[in-house]
């Protein structure tokens, strides 16, 4: 039997793509494609179980929230959210008008990117330093990006409970900001250039090594194995996820 499936932002880069792969794939249906404008409610969504946002930072949220009190499961590729926003997710996913949806939120879809950060996270506590460049081509609104902040966190989180002391760095004065973000005491870097697609190096050094660990996705059909694996179980989990590699037993 298959999953019905709605897409949030099917005319986009990337929902065009989620459309494509929805439809090829032999266990699903695509019911519903929906864009900027158009309302989020049952009607909508024809009977869709499963809905997948790929639309924008400032719009996805609310989008989220409308899906769950459609009673959809969702799976979220869109980036841009905080903490705070996580837990007003996790909250109304608690309310018993709720009961039965989850919801997935993942900064990153292609398998190589989320391998590539669980790595750095494991490889951070060997090494004195770690920071993250991310390239994207010049089309993408926020920076850096939600790989990259995740990315960051992964590795600050596995450092602090490592008991690893801060990384060293004698930078006195940086008036133009070229140290790049600093994310949970990280060094996060983003390139936004034209012919790139999206891309990832974590850079870890001691003295007298260094390790890099470098993702490329040069297509956006590097994304759907990832999203699908999430439509396909989402409906199997409870509350919050987020992160791909929850479903990868990583």
């Amino acid at each position: 039997m298959s999953i019905t499936v709605a897409v949030v932002g099917a005319s986009g880069r990337m929902g065009s793509a989620v459309c494509q792969a929805v439809e090829d794939a032999s266990d699903l249906e695509l019911v519903a494609r929906l864009d900027a404008g158009d309302e989020i409610v049952p009607a909508t969504l024809g009977g869709a179980e499963v809905a997948v946002d790929f639309t924008v930072p400032s719009a996805t949220e609310a989008n989220v929230h409308a899906l769950i009190d459609a009673g959809l499961d969702v799976v979220v590729g869109t980036t841009g959210w905080d903490e705070e926003a996580y837990a007003r997710v996790r909250e109304h996913l608690a309310r018993p008008e709720a009961a039965g949806c989850a919801v997935l939120i993942a900064p990153n879809f292609a398998l190589s990117a989320v391998l590539a950060m669980s790595l750095a996270a494991k490889a951070a506590p060997y090494f004195a330093s770690a920071e993250v460049i991310e390239l994207h081509h010049p089309a993408k609104v926020d920076a850096p990006s939600g790989t990259a902040v995740a990315t960051a966190r992964g590795i600050a989180a596995s450092r602090a409970a490592a008991g690893c002391p801060p990384m060293p760095d004698a930078t006195a004065s940086d008036p133009w900001g070229a140290r790049g973000a600093v994310i949970d005491g990280v060094h996060v870097h983003a390139v936004r250039l034209q012919g790139l697609t999206a891309h990832e190096e974590v850079v870890l050094g001691n003295p007298g090594e260094q390790l890099t660990i470098r993702t490329d996705s040069f297509d956006r059909a590097s994304f759907m194995p990832g999203v699908l694996l999430a439509v396909r179980q989402v409906g199997q989990r409870e509350g919050l996820t987020i992160g791909l590699d929850a479903l990868l037993d990583l």
